[in-house]
Parts: structure tokens; C-alpha cells; sequence
């Protein structure tokens, strides 16, 4: 197998993270070619910057001009190497490592034939509010000090910050300052006026006086230097963030992290990260789409994953995306719960379960996001709990997870019933056009034609046809789980019927070909035709009479199947636009025709669904739309690089570039890749079926995917297939001949 890092090498990234919560992937990078990382951070939904540069100077305080070179990035390391008008080259390599650490390691190599000397500043800058008199410490090892970061919400979150260089300091220093630009370049610093080499660099000491404390204040670590002619010097500067939050039991029990044995910072994250692609499956292909696309989602998940511990993350969890949407939020968790199966160790899937009924409302109901230490203005969101439960369950079943998260999908159960359905219709109310993670489209508008200045303020009703498909996948889950967890399912299965009878009679319009949300107020289908229309398709709902009207509407050039589908809404609606715009103006989350890969995974399993249960020539469609879908998710269609944005054009492909908003965990590709393209789908207790779809592949290897405790190897060649259960062949078979295989 190609080593994963490798596989993802690219020149045009920067993300960094080690999985735990602090990841540094700013959308809008400034000072990409500065040493260090000047942009900001996140820890957790917190936004923390400047983190610290590191300056070369002379004797005197002369900085040395670094002149970057070209970039190269993989999950471990960002690596830039510069050259210097005195005849140094270098090279950085800046990562996060594992224990919230930021770091920039360095190795510097004197191609000139006389000795040279230099002088190494790494340093930063805090707000003067936030640093009192007495605020910064010098431990003889590092300089530390706190800053108090605030969310979206107003909410402050105390992070104390470690700065070091390893190996030992020669100087330090901390000056206050009034404000002026806060950028990365020496001679803004006090250290550059007061720069005296042979008066110990910084001066160790802190200078935190001043008639008042706005502005800012400087905080730096030095070390001199030496390099031979033709030799080489290392630097390695590390910044500690340590989040003021109460840990959980089990963390302060273990302790702070052990320190990783490597031979440098680029070693450690290097076995950090390879040590992660270890606990998943390793997939290669002849088709390099898929291929790279495989292990750039498992880095997108552990980029954004959350580790357990921190304030209210009581289970290791993942977070929908970077920068505002680096918490935990429920419309997501449905997608991580789907991909993460697929990891050997099930905790992690069932820890992001776990994070939400952590925190569940006393009236059933889930807080839409997660964040670390508070839980105001959460609002709320939708999701598929019922499908994604039953998903995770199919890989890794565990009676014991089950008596422990169904009681509280029951209570959400209830909630939906009884709040969103209040006349016991068996339909479910949307009652803004955020819960459903699917604003700005003509469905809402069809209820109220100012739903869309409406914020978080339930003003809508709208019988929903994808919410009720959820709801009704939720029934039907807990109804077939309930006696696994000791539980009564009869009024699960009541429930479901109900909801199920109602989809056909109400929702279902047999002369269009469409399901269709519902205008609450009159009880008529409005009619709009958007993707979600298509989602009771990958639930047992529909029959042969359906699914010719699939086939009519999915497939029309002129409604969903755009030269890159699907659209959010058809091409044929009013309110469509491909460009992102909303009644005239670009919106940053619209869905009146971009294509989303959440809307899209839901309409794989649609198309799939069809295709196995009812008409087989579809295969060879969803073979055509997961083709498309995929390479859509590629810079240009450049195979070399991935990548996973919001939304897309659905005519060229194009990302939202403009949100910035790059690596959003808001689909499940690889669990689409696991059960379509490499063709594993579990088929009962024991048993899974292994039939891939007819892509035009040359052949692939998938190695180390979990079934039910047992691990499963597949090897296509041509059309010929190899299935291996723990090691030892299996089966054998051919494309487009379903393979059963007893575990």
C-alpha cells in the first residue's frame, strides 16, 4: 500500500492538527509564507492567534530575510524551505502535535566557507488587556502566560500558553507596548530597539508597566546560534496550549500525555499520523479519484476530530469542520457516525453518539452544537439518528451500546412526536429553515414568503419531507434494536406505521413522480421539487410505482442531473440559481441549486437502494453518479488534489472558494466508497455481502475493514474478486454476481 502521507503530498495546503481539538487551518491565511503560525488557530470553537513567529537576526538586531521557497504538506508537516541573502539556507517543518502543541523545527545549513553566528527569536503578541503585571511567567524552561479567547456566542474560554525552545533559552523577555500593527516582522518589536547581543538578547525579564494596559504585549525565547562553514544547526520551538476547562475523571486519572520517543518533532507527528492511517482501512486503486480520495477522508476526520476530556467532550468525537464549525454539530454527526464503522475500534463512531446524549435536553430534544464549555445558543438541527444507529450497529452490533443510547433516541423519539407532531399525523414539522441544515430555497418560501429573514425564531410550519423520512428511519430503528437493549418496540413499530402510511398518502404525488413537503396550515403538497424529495427512496417506503418516477425526475438533464449532480433544488425552480445566489445576492449557504455532497451521500443511498432492491440497469447509474460526485471534489479535476467543500457548482464543479471553508465533514464518501466501489455491505448476523458496482476499474485492494469482529480483505483484478475473512481467502467471485460471506 502507498504510505497514506505520501499519497496525500501536495504543494497548495496548510491544515494541521493532531486530532485532539487544537487544529490551525485558517481559511484566509495571511502570513502562510512567515515563519511559525501567525494566523489563527482554533481550539475547539475558540479562535486563538497570533501563535508565535520565529525571527533571525545578527549581533546587532539586523533581521535576516527569509525568502520562501515552494511548500510541501502532508497531514504530519507543513515543510517551506527559505534562503537567505548571507548564505544560509533553511528548512521549516511546522506541525501540531499530540498534548496541544504547536511546532516549528528547523534545520539551517551554512553554505558559505566561514563560520556564521545567529540569533533565533521566536516571540508573539497578546492582547495588553488580557496580560495583568504579574501575568507572565518565566519557569527556566519556558515563558508562559494566559489568554482569554472568546466564540461567536461571547463566551471566553482561559487558555494558559507555553512557549519554549528545546534544548534550552539563552534569553527572554515580555515588553508592554502600545498598539501598532500586529504583524510578524521584527522591527515592530520592542526587542529590536532595545536589542543588545552582548546584553543577553531580551534581557530576561518582564516589562509589563505603562500607565494603563491597552495595547499589546511582546513575549519572546532567544538562542544563539553557531554554524560551522558547510555545517548544519537545528531549532525546534514549540507553543503549549492549555485550556482552562475541568477535565473528566478518566483524563486526570491518566495524566498528561507521555512524551512520543522520536528524533524530532517531524518524527513524532510523521508516527502520529501513521499510526492513525494503521487503525483504518488501507484502500488502493487504479483509479486514483478514489484512491487518494479514500485517505484524504480519513485525514479530514482526524484533522477535525475532538478528543475526550476537555469540558463537555465526555467521548472522542468530531467536529463538522474548521474554523466557526469546529464543534461538534448534530445535522454532521449523522455523517461521522457512517464513516467512522469503518474504523477497526468502535468507540469513536459511538463516541460521537455518546457527546450529544451526554447533553440532551430534558425535553428529549439535542442541542445542534456541542461547544467546550457552555451550551448556550446551541439551536437545533435534524438528523438521521435512526440510519446512522442502525449503520454503525451493522459493522460493530454491541447489546451493551444499545441499552445504553437507546433510552435516550427514545426520548428524542418522543419529542419529535409529540412537539413536532402535535396533531399525531405522523408527519413532522420544520419550523425554521436552519433546523433542517438546508436554508435559502424555494420550499420554505412555499410556506412563507419571508421565511427567508426569519432567523433561529420558529416562525415556519412545514410538514417536511426529509425530517419525516427521519423520523420514520428512527421508528423503525427503534423498534428493530429494541429488544437487543431489553426495551418494548410495539410502540416503535406503531409509530413508524403510522408515519409510513402517511409519507404514501400525503406526501407521495402519483401524477408528478414526487414526494413533497407539506404546507401545514392547508395540508397540501407545495409542490417545490428539491433533491430531498428523493430521500423516502433509500428507505423501504417506496415499490415499483415509485420508481419509475425516479428514473423520470432524478435523471432529467433539466431538473437534477446536471453536468454535476444534484442540485439542492431542480433546475427547473423559480428561485434557482447554479452561482450561489439568492434573489440576487451570493450567499455563503445557499440551497437553490448548488450541490451539496451531504444532499448527494443521501442520494447515492437513494439510487443504491433502487438499484439493489428493485431495478438492477441502475447500477450502472450509480456507478455514473458517484463517478461524477467524486471527481467534483477535486481542485480542477487535478487527481493529485482532493478536497471537501460546502457546496458546488453544478454545472462546472467549482467549490464555494470563497467561503474558505475547506476539509467540512458534512457527507460519508468513504462509507459510500466502502459499500459501492469496493462493494462490502453487511447482510445480517455473521453474514456480509460483498458486491461491488460496475465501475470501469482496472482492479483495487482493500485491506483491514471490521465486520462484526471479524476483518475483511478485497481484491478486485479485472472483473475477478478476492474476499478474505481474518487473514485467509473466503470467497471468490465476479463483478456483478453478489458474494455472500459467513463470518
Amino acid at each position: 500500500m502507498t504510505d497514506a502521507l505520501e499519497l496525500l503530498a501536495r504543494p497548495d495546503k496548510w491544515y494541521l492538527s493532531a486530532g485532539e481539538g487544537l487544529i490551525w487551518a485558517p481559511p484566509f491565511p495571511a502570513w502562510l509564507e512567515a515563519p511559525g503560525f501567525w494566523d489563527d488557530a482554533d481550539l475547539f470553537e475558540y479562535p486563538l492567534g497570533p501563535l508565535f513567529t520565529v525571527s533571525f537576526v545578527d549581533d546587532v538586531g539586523r533581521q535576516i530575510a527569509l525568502h520562501p521557497g515552494p511548500r510541501r504538506w502532508t497531514p504530519a508537516a507543513l515543510e517551506v524551505p527559505y534562503r537567505t541573502a548571507v548564505g544560509i539556507e533553511a528548512v521549516e517543518a511546522r506541525m501540531v502535535l499530540p498534548g496541544l502543541v504547536l511546532g516549528s523545527e528547523w534545520q539551517l545549513v551554512n553554505l558559505s566557507a566561514a563560520d556564521a553566528q545567529l540569533h533565533a527569536v521566536a516571540w508573539t503578541t497578546a492582547p495588553g488587556e488580557e496580560i495583568r503585571g504579574d501575568g507572565v511567567e518565566w519557569t527556566g524552561l519556558e515563558l508562559a502566560w494566559t489568554r482569554r479567547p472568546k466564540d461567536r456566542k461571547g463566551h471566553e474560554l482561559a487558555v494558559r500558553l507555553q512557549l519554549a525552545l528545546a534544548r534550552g533559552t539563552d534569553s527572554w523577555g515580555a515588553v508592554r507596548s502600545e498598539a501598532t500593527a500586529n504583524q510578524p516582522h521584527f522591527h515592530l518589536t520592542p526587542f529590536w530597539d532595545r536589542w543588545r547581543a552582548t546584553r543577553g538578547g531580551l534581557h530576561g525579564r518582564a516589562e509589563l508597566g505603562g500607565i494603563s494596559d491597552a495595547g499589546l504585549v511582546y513575549l519572546g525565547v532567544h538562542r544563539l546560534l553557531k554554524i560551522p562553514a558547510g555545517g548544519v544547526a537545528r531549532l525546534a520551538v514549540a507553543l503549549r496550549a492549555e485550556p482552562q476547562l475541568q477535565a473528566s475523571s478518566a483524563r486526570a486519572a491518566a495524566g498528561p500525555l507521555p512524551p512520543r520517543k522520536a528524533s524530532s518533532f517531524a518524527a513524532a507527528s510523521a508516527a502520529s499520523w501513521q499510526e492513525f492511517f494503521a487503525s483504518v482501512p488501507a484502500f488502493r486503486c487504479s483509479d486514483p479519484y478514489f484512491e487518494r480520495c479514500f485517505a484524504y477522508r480519513w485525514y479530514g476526520l482526524r484533522l477535525n476530530r475532538i478528543a475526550p476530556g476537555w469540558g463537555n467532550y465526555v467521548a472522542p468525537t468530531v467536529a463538522e469542520g474548521i474554523a466557526a464549525f469546529h464543534q461538534p454539530i448534530a445535522y454532521s454527526a449523522q455523517c461521522h457516525l457512517r464513516e467512522l464503522r469503518w474504523a477497526r475500534d468502535p468507540e469513536w463512531a459511538r463516541g460521537v453518539l455518546r457527546t450529544f446524549l451526554a447533553h440532551q435536553r430534558p425535553d428529549g430534544s439535542f442541542h445542534g452544537r456541542i461547544y467546550a464549555n457552555h451550551l448556550e445558543g446551541t439551536d437545533f438541527y435534524h438528523a438521521d439518528w435512526g440510519g446512522a444507529l442502525l449503520a454503525l450497529d451493522a459493522v460493530h452490533p454491541s447489546d451493551a451500546f444499545l441499552r445504553e443510547v437507546l433510552p435516550g433516541l427514545e426520548c428524542y423519539g418522543d419529542w419529535l412526536a409529540t412537539t413536532r407532531d402535535p396533531e399525531g399525523s405522523g408527519l413532522i414539522d420544520v419550523t425554521d429553515q436552519y433546523e433542517t441544515g438546508q436554508e435559502f430555497m424555494s420550499r420554505y418560501q412555499a410556506v412563507d414568503p419571508d421565511a427567508d429573514r426569519y432567523g433561529w425564531e420558529n416562525r415556519i410550519r412545514l410538514k417536511g419531507i426529509d425530517v419525516t423520512v427521519y423520523a420514520y428511519v428512527l421508528f423503525r430503528a427503534l423498534a428493530a434494536l429494541a429488544s437487543r437493549a431489553g426495551r418494548d418496540g410495539a410502540r416503535w413499530s406503531e409509530r413508524a406505521d403510522r408515519t409510513g402510511a402517511a409519507i404514501h398518502k400525503r406526501m407521495w404525488d402519483g401524477k408528478t413522480g414526487y414526494f413533497s413537503d407539506l404546507n401545514h396550515a392547508t395540508g397540501r403538497r407545495t409542490g417545490v421539487r428539491a433533491a430531498v424529495c428523493f430521500f423516502p427512496y433509500f428507505t423501504d417506503l417506496v415499490g415499483a410505482e415509485h420508481v419509475a418516477a425516479l428514473e423520470r425526475n432524478l435523471f432529467d438533464p433539466q431538473q437534477f442531473w446536471t453536468p454535476f449532480p444534484v442540485p439542492s433544488s431542480s433546475a427547473a425552480d423559480r428561485l434557482y440559481d447554479a452561482d450561489a445566489a439568492w434573489r440576487g445576492k451570493r450567499h455563503n449557504c445557499p440551497w437553490n441549486g448548488r450541490v451539496w455532497p451531504m444532499t448527494n451521500s443521501h442520494v447515492a443511498e437513494a439510487i443504491a437502494a433502487v438499484a439493489i432492491g428493485h431495478r438492477p440497469a441502475l447500477r450502472t447509474r450509480l456507478v455514473e453518479f458517484l463517478t461524477k460526485s467524486l471527481r467534483m471534489m477535486f481542485w480542477d479535476g487535478d487527481a493529485s488534489r482532493p478536497n471537501s467543500f460546502e457546496h458546488y457548482h453544478p454545472v462546472t464543479g467549482r467549490p464555494c472558494a470563497y467561503r474558505g471553508i475547506d476539509d467540512y465533514q458534512h457527507s460519508w464518501v468513504n462509507d459510500l466508497v466502502v459499500q459501492y466501489v469496493i462493494g462490502v455491505r453487511p447482510a445480517g448476523e455473521g453474514r456480509c455481502v460483498v458486491d461491488p458496482m460496475p465501475f470501469p476499474l482496472d482492479g483495487f485492494e482493500a485491506r483491514g475493514l471490521p465486520m462484526q469482529g471479524a476483518t475483511l480483505d478485497v481484491t478486485r483484478e479485472g472483473d475477478r474478486l478476492v474476499v478474505g475473512v481474518n487473514g485467509r481467502e473466503a470467497a471468490r467471485g465476479l463483478v456483478g454476481v453478489p458474494i455472500e460471506v459467513g463470518l
